[in-house]
């Protein structure tokens, strides 16, 4: 038998293996040396379809604590499959996890705590969740997106309009403009006992509140699978930003494709609902996409949230990295905005580009305004995330 037949018959055999599961591995191997093992991406095919059917492709899933990992798997599935069969195996998935039935029965819903997992799933299989569900999905991000912002808007904003009128002191104030305070504290090495006074060799000021933008903030977001709860945090940070006057924030989602969703930044729930958790990722299109909304960059400060698992050409994601930092961007790698711990994340491109100037770490939504108030402020940010215990690539 001819190489060339049986490499084809071994395809056509990979096909059924991963169309009947595990359980049929044993007799499709026969007469194939080695028999029907699968590497690379037909592995992972195997597993996103084990995840949905199971290995007799029948099982049931479920919610609960296995919602983030939904949430990967639904980007898992646009990697390894083409669109028409995302469409059939994200369809399948709202019977299997019980989501059908939840979204159009409310008093099923009533029952169910929303929370980021859920919120992460409903994202992933927003293309196909019926359009009389549809409210009752938004209802249900919009609960969670509530809670967070509740819980982080405060701290956001004071942390950001500190930082703000700090950056704005001038050491030329106008007399008026004068903070003595600071000013005697800044010159006290020049105290003259015999005249019991401070010569003022440096004065210290609040240049004068202006309602005109002081800071550019781009929340440049990876909308891969694995970055879900950091989507999630991401759209409640933007609309908290994008209501300080003095701080003009612009949201960018990615994966292979550029969704600009400034326009949309105001409401969480439009921003999640825009975007679509996908599989591959092109940082670098995504930066010099970011890089084109730099005017001022001095007084720009931009956040790219993702786990640099890039899809694209690495080295012109560092070359452009670099050229941003240059220009005098203040520019940070964000490997997960989240609660879930340690993320994931490529080890080698997180050091490429803290070696430019760009650092790379995870951060929990709750250190993120000082994170902001450090950025705004031009502070050294590799120095503040070793203050707050963040692992700093490079």
């Amino acid at each position: 038998m001819s190489t060339e037949h049986t490499s084809g018959r071994r395809d056509r055999l990979t096909r059924w293996r991963l169309v009947l599961g595990s359980e049929a591995a044993e007799g499709l191997g026969e007469g194939i040396e080695g028999g029907i093992a699968l590497g690379g991406d037909d592995a992972q095919r195997d597993q996103a379809l084990s995840a949905l059917y199971g290995d007799s492709r029948d099982r049931r899933g479920g919610l609960g604590g296995s919602a983030p990992k939904v949430a990967r798997w639904l980007g898992d599935i646009r990697t390894y499959f083409p669109s028409s069969v995302v469409q059939v195996m994200q369809a399948d998935a709202m019977d299997r996890l019980g989501l059908h039935q939840l979204l159009l029965e409310p008093e099923l819903m009533e029952s169910v705590q929303p929370d980021i997992g859920l919120v992460s799933t409903l994202m992933g299989l927003g293309r196909v969740i019926p359009e009389r569900s549809r409210e009752t999905a938004r209802a249900v991000v919009r609960t969670v997106t509530d809670q967070l912002e509740e819980r982080l808007r405060a701290r956001t904003v004071q942390a950001v309009t500190g930082a703000l009128n700090r950056a704005a002191r001038t050491r030329r104030p106008k007399p008026a403009d004068i903070d003595w305070r600071r000013t005697i504290a800044a010159n006290l090495k020049n105290y003259l006992p015999e005249h019991r006074t401070v010569v003022p060799e440096r004065l210290v000021g609040y240049a004068r509140r202006t309602t005109q933008v002081e800071r550019h903030v781009i929340l440049c977001i990876d909308q891969s699978g694995s970055m879900a709860e950091s989507v999630v945090y991401s759209s409640v940070f933007g609309a908290v930003l994008a209501s300080l006057r003095s701080v003009a924030t612009s949201l960018v989602a990615f994966d292979t494709e550029i969704v600009d969703l400034t326009d949309e930044i105001d409401d969480p729930v439009d921003v999640l609902f825009g975007v679509q958790l996908g599989g591959g990722t092109d940082i670098n299109r995504a930066l010099a996409y970011c890089q084109g909304l730099v005017q001022q960059p001095a007084d720009t400060v931009l956040v790219l949230i993702s786990d640099l698992f890039e899809g694209g050409i690495a080295e012109e994601m560092v070359r452009r990295a670099r050229e941003l930092v240059d220009a005098g961007v203040t520019v940070v790698a964000l490997l997960a905005l989240s609660d879930s711990g340690a993320p994931a994340y490529d080890a080698e491109h997180a050091a490429a580009l803290a070696a430019v100037g760009v650092p790379a770490f995870a951060c929990t939504p709750d250190l993120f305004p000082d994170l902001m108030a450090a950025a705004i402020e031009r502070r050294d940010i590799n120095a503040w995330a070793a203050s707050n215990d963040l692992v700093v690539s490079g």
